[in-house]
């Protein structure tokens, strides 16, 4: 319902914030790494979530989108609540986060306060496949932006290849001619596919 807010910082604290936009003061709920990234200057814009429950709207800040994201991604796990998922937010970065759960790293994960082996391990559960997708990574290996080795593994899917496989294949091509163009590429995944 309301996708981002836009004006003049009012109250300040590492919680919350009170954005006053054309004379109505917002009260937004901030994790640390917001807190952490609120600009000096009085004029702020926050991109928000807004829960609706039987006795109250809460609305949740956000200085970047993908910290969003990830805080609904959190909510749609079965025991992790708004304020569950903030203290996350505000004990790791979003992209500790994310690595943690890409590459299933339950005792991360469980060293935030509130979250004990069981919600640790639906967490990774949940979202591992939707992490993998959403920020595009590999649990195999977290490897460098190469556009060589993507336009290939886009090429190899529209060919009808699973992703994950090719990305393997494809990773130890890379590794082995770093410099390979991507019709090499190509040909030497198709030999091993």
């Amino acid at each position: 319902m309301i996708a981002h807010l836009q004006g003049k910082l009012v109250e300040k604290s590492p919680t919350e914030v009170v954005i006053d936009c054309g004379g109505v003061g917002y009260h937004v709920n901030i994790s640390l790494h917001t807190y952490s990234l609120l600009p000096t200057t009085d004029f702020i814009k926050l991109f928000t979530h807004l829960q609706i429950k039987e006795d109250a709207h809460t609305l949740f800040g956000f200085v970047e989108k993908s910290e969003r994201e990830i805080f609904k991604l959190l909510l749609s796990v079965s025991g992790i609540g708004a304020s569950i998922a903030r203290t996350m937010l505000s004990s790791l970065d979003p992209k500790q986060i994310t690595n943690a759960i890409a590459s299933g790293d339950v005792s991360t994960i469980q060293s935030i306060k509130g979250i004990g082996s069981k919600t640790a391990q639906r967490v990774i559960l949940d979202l591992k496949e939707k992490v993998l997708k959403l920020y595009d990574l590999d649990e195999v290996s977290m490897s460098q932006n190469n556009t060589n080795r993507d336009e290939a593994l886009s090429a190899l899917e529209v060919l009808g290849f699973v992703r994950k496989t090719s990305e393997r294949v494809v990773e130890k091509i890379v590794k082995e001619a770093p410099d390979s163009s991507v019709e090499y590429i190509i040909k030497q995944a198709l030999k091993n596919l």
